[in-house]
């Protein structure tokens, strides 16, 4: 089975480590970083890099799709090479998955429309724009599409598609291993937690509209 997630300019790292540490882990799985082009690809820090083994046209039919977010997402929602090889590889793929505002590269391609799907917190409403059904749940699955809410969601996504491949234990085990037992010292990971100055100054914040 292969696995293929897509990176481009300032995607966010976690949005791909996530489930690179947790789906890679299916058997006799395959997962391999493609892009435009070969070579090391910057996170949205800059100061991480993920190499890009393999072009997106020499990947055209992988088993499973994954589609990080990131500020750098804005850039390629016109991306005609990438939009259209998202298409190409859901023609064919088992499962079309996406973390935070990768979700928003599958609507772009025509991917979600009518289904039901999530994003970051502060995308969901753009969500709408590209005929999509937005929820703000954690992990939402539609038919073969997974979406994930904002970048630590991810390990959570990828671990509920590899209990749907592999089995209950199977995930259970690689969550132990990785031992992600989430106890976090702030109970204000949502919208719905945090305290509401830090909820309306993201709101208002240009860096996080998109253009």
């Amino acid at each position: 089975m292969q696995i293929a997630i897509v990176l481009y300019d300032r995607f966010t790292a976690l949005d791909a480590v996530g489930p690179y540490e947790t789906l890679g882990r299916l058997p006799d799985a395959e997962t391999v970083f493609v892009a435009e082009s070969t070579g090391p690809v910057r996170s949205d820090t800059g100061a991480l890099a993920l190499v890009a083994d393999k072009t997106l046209a020499e990947v055209p039919d992988p088993d499973i799709v994954v589609v990080p977010g990131g500020p750098g997402q804005f850039d390629q929602m016109d991306n005609e090479t990438l939009l259209g090889w998202l298409r190409t590889a859901d023609r064919t793929s088992a499962w079309t998955t996406s973390v935070c505002t990768g979700s928003l590269l599958l609507a772009a391609a025509g991917l979600l429309d009518g289904r039901r799907a999530t994003s970051h917190w502060l995308a969901l409403d753009f969500l709408k724009q590209y005929g999509a059904e937005p929820t703000g749940e954690r992990v939402v699955t539609d038919g073969k599409y997974v979406t994930a809410a904002g970048v630590s969601s991810g390990i959570d996504m990828g671990l509920t598609l590899l209990g749907r491949i592999a089995g209950d234990e199977h995930a259970q085990a690689v969550q132990l291993l990785t031992e992600y037992d989430p106890q976090p010292p702030y109970d204000a990971g949502s919208p719905q937690k945090a305290p509401q100055h830090l909820v309306d100054e993201f709101r208002t914040d240009s860096r996080f509209t998109l253009a």
